[in-house]
């Protein structure tokens, strides 16, 4: 097989190869690394590589292989987003605060996924602190979208998910909060999937919203996003919040097809606004399809979805005014070590440190939790979002997922939306409820609009992570629509940008 060869397959396909010892770890790791060398200082999705890291984990893989005890993801290249600690691997957030912060301790869920043996190409590139719908927000550069580089490819993971779409990485980690996850998965043409709060720990993730942010992998198929999920799932003493429910339930029975299944379609996000009509008749061929396979498509409805977008906004704000009121520049990252003072320092470092959309984010949460808002504004949005939540669990009593479109437009241009940002906040209209009421989500490709790639977003209810993977894979086969690996040209785009 040739390296481009290489850069298509699935987990499931390199570890055939792997295991009959056609292709060696080396070979698949090298393979990807070819291909970020001739593609990203075009797509740019990655921030630094780790090479002393690739370079011995392979080495670990190939000598499991021919020992005849690899683990499951034994040489399989993945990419980690930049907000998930890596231990001696600088890890900032996408912000300048951070810079030069190399942590002394490796996150939970990216642990595990090394200790089943897969191998870390490096790092990706993401809106700052999670904080936005393009990967524009960077305080490096913007991700460009493998499909069309005049267009941005999603966020806050874009990095994440242009990495697996252009064939620099077989699989990725990113953050969800409020879409992270299912919209650049959907903008991209890739398998995101968004597990239950609680599912996945939050041990080493650099907190932007700690009630709403959960970590998930990107992927090109839906087995390979199951098994990524099932891998990194479970119990971890270091979170709190970690469910004791084992990982291995999220493949309970998802291989079973949707023939009997009812599945739900919200009349607010079929008929929301802006969504576009070849999103729109994209998504109309998916649920014939779902159809035609033996579901039920029901209408059900989520009265508060046009609250949603409010109480989101004051409550992941509020929680990342207190989350990123750590950096300080005293104990690591960006320091004004001239500074008159204690309080100067503080006041410098984070002007200087932090970027506009983190500021924005920082004093609208700050104002929401003031002395006279906080019942005003946090507490009256933690009401809708229980109101949220009692919408879906009414109807998840009629469906057993609900589908729709995982976003209301295909990648934008860059640029078109970064002075306005309602606008840019309205990308993740269809997704964020599911994170107020911490539902698990997968966006799978779903066909195109004008050339660009469509996402079908399928909610389960809580802990039906198994539910979700069954349509989408359901899906995923009878529409035999498979997410291809993108290589864009130098000259590559629409003239829109």
């Amino acid at each position: 097989m040739t390296s481009g060869d290489l850069t298509e397959l699935t987990i499931k396909e390199a570890t055939h190869l792997l295991r009959l010892g056609s292709i060696s770890a080396s070979d698949l790791v090298t393979a990807h690394v070819e291909r970020i060398e001739q593609l990203d200082a075009r797509v740019k999705a990655y921030l630094r590589m780790t090479q002393e890291v690739w370079e011995r984990q392979a080495e670990e893989a190939d000598r499991k292989l021919r020992d005849g005890d690899a683990p499951p993801l034994a040489g399989i290249p993945i990419a980690i987003k930049d907000v998930l600690c890596v231990k001696g691997v600088e890890t900032t957030a996408g912000s300048q605060i951070l810079r030069g912060f190399k942590p002394p301790y490796t996150a939970t869920a990216v642990q595990r996924l090394f200790d089943a043996g897969a191998v870390m190409l490096g790092v990706t590139n993401c809106d700052e602190f999670a904080m936005g719908s393009s990967t524009e927000n960077s305080s490096y550069f913007p991700t460009r979208n493998p499909h069309d580089l005049l267009r941005v490819p999603g966020g806050s993971s874009g990095g994440s998910a242009a990495a697996v779409a252009a064939g620099e990485a077989m699989i990725s980690l990113g953050t969800d909060t409020g879409g992270s996850i299912r919209q650049p998965a959907a903008l991209c043409g890739v398998v995101g999937m968004k597990p239950t709060y609680g599912r996945v720990s939050r041990y080493g993730l650099i907190a932007f919203a700690s009630s709403l942010d959960q970590i998930g992998p990107f992927a090109r198929s839906v087995d390979d996003a199951a098994l990524v999920l099932s891998l990194m799932s479970g119990l971890d003493p270091l979170d709190a919040t970690s469910s004791q429910r084992p990982g291995m339930e999220v493949l309970n029975n998802y291989g079973a097809g949707v023939k009997g299944m009812r599945l739900g379609v919200p009349r607010e996000y079929y008929d929301v606004e802006g969504i576009e009509p070849g999103v729109k008749a994209a998504i109309d061929a998916a649920l014939l399809i779902l159809r035609r396979e033996g579901a039920e498509i029901v209408d059900v409805s989520l009265p508060h979805t046009d609250y949603g977008l409010a109480a989101y906004y004051i409550i992941a704000p509020a929680e990342c005014s207190s989350n990123l009121a750590r950096f300080d520049g005293v104990k690591y990252g960006l320091s004004e070590e001239d500074s008159p003072n204690v309080t100067e320092l503080y006041t410098q470092t984070r002007r200087k440190g932090f970027g506009t959309e983190v500021r924005r984010r920082v004093m609208l949460g700050t104002y929401a939790l003031s002395s006279g808002y906080y019942d005003a504004y946090y507490l009256k949005a933690q009401k809708v979002r229980t109101l949220i939540k009692r919408d879906f669990d009414a109807a998840f009593e009629k469906c057993d997922a609900i589908v729709s479109a995982t976003s209301p437009t295909v990648a934008f241009p860059i640029g078109t939306k970064t002075q306005d940002p309602l606008s840019m906040y309205l990308c993740d209209v269809l997704t964020l409820g599911g994170n107020l009421a911490g539902l698990p989500g997968i966006s799978v490709p779903c066909g195109t609009s004008d050339g660009l790639p469509v996402g079908l977003q399928v909610l389960g209810p809580q802990w039906g992570e198994n539910v979700c993977l069954r349509v989408a894979r359901a899906y995923e086969e009878a529409s035999e629509i498979r997410a291809e690996v993108a290589t864009p040209s130098p000259l590559q785009g629409r003239g829109s940008g």
